[in-house]
């Protein structure tokens, strides 16, 4: 498959799971655990893996464990579903080496979020982008919450005219994703509050999804067949709830208490509080056990039960 073939698929992906990285009591990643997280998505039809973003907390991991999440995905699942790496740093330098390994093993994008803390001006986003988009396919991240810096469509619209631009993971909301699609610029929103109408309304291509880990195949219906007010509106609630605090702290506590994998949070995340816990508990019931995944009845966990891990 030549290069102008992998980026056009990656396009037509609508729904790509940031996919959680499960860990063992001592801080290691559970690749058991992964495999059947990984599994379950494609089981339920999601197109994409994203592997070691915020959400799988690529931010607690050394370069070594991120390229071995990314090249474990690829061996396992790589014929099965599209494998994006979360490639992004604060450092060029260093992003340029997640990136050249990642592509090594085999990912067919690059997922790149723009430098943070140590933040640079217009010009310096470009040369940063332009670094990485010489290597290969890359998604651009912008989550200014998390940056405390937006890329602006300026920056966006220069980066676009290079062959390697896949598209933009963005944040900022619906009118920002129109103003995109409007100029033919491929857009996943991140935000699964708006996931709905940015696909359906805005021209958004898909979602890259946190709530997706919990209910793939919910997830799928509301990207993939049709408007479905009725259902956005249903999932809502949970959508909120996974806002409480900063992702994937929310999460982690949901799959935990769903059983499907062990209540271990790599610090700083820290479990939801219990008054939180027990809200999931009931959201599971008013939305369907049927439609989370695992197997094991939802329970309470309390705080005891969690386990958490300061050196890992």
């Amino acid at each position: 498959m030549n290069i102008r073939q992998k980026i056009d698929d990656i396009r037509s992906l609508r729904l790509i799971t940031a996919v959680k990285t499960p860990y063992l009591p001592n801080g290691e990643i559970d690749l058991k655990a992964y495999d059947n997280l990984v599994n379950i998505q494609i089981e339920n039809g999601v197109e994409g893996i994203l592997v070691a973003g915020t959400t799988g907390e690529g931010q607690l991991m050394s370069i070594n464990d991120k390229v071995m999440l990314i090249a474990h995905t690829v061996n396992s699942f790589g014929d099965k579903v599209k494998v994006i790496g979360n490639a992004g740093s604060n450092s060029t330098s260093q992003a340029i080496t997640i990136t050249e390994h990642g592509f090594a093993v085999g990912m067919d994008a690059a997922l790149h979020i723009n430098p943070y803390y140590g933040k640079t001006s217009m010009e310096g986003l470009i040369a940063h982008y332009n670094s990485l988009l010489s290597i290969g396919p890359v998604i651009i991240y912008n989550i200014p919450s998390r940056t405390a810096q937006d890329i602006p469509p300026s920056v966006v619209e220069i980066l676009a005219e290079n062959p390697n631009f896949v598209g933009v993971k963005e944040c900022v909301g619906n009118e920002r994703v129109k103003m995109y699609t409007d100029k033919g610029i491929v857009v996943w929103t991140a935000n699964d509050e708006e996931s709905h109408e940015d696909r359906w309304e805005y021209g958004a291509v898909g979602n890259m999804s946190v709530a997706s880990n919990l209910i793939p195949s919910l997830m799928v219906k509301l990207m993939v067949d049709g408007k479905n007010h009725l259902l956005n509106s249903k999932l809502m609630p949970l959508f909120d709830w996974l806002c409480l605090e900063p992702c994937p702290i929310a999460l982690n506590t949901a799959l935990a208490q769903l059983g499907v994998i062990k209540p271990v949070f790599r610090l700083p995340c820290v479990p939801l509080r219990r008054e939180r816990r027990v809200e999931f508990v009931k959201l599971v019931k008013e939305i369907g056990r049927e439609h989370f995944v695992g197997e094991n009845d939802v329970e309470v966990l309390d705080d005891h039960d969690f386990i958490m891990v300061g050196r890992y």
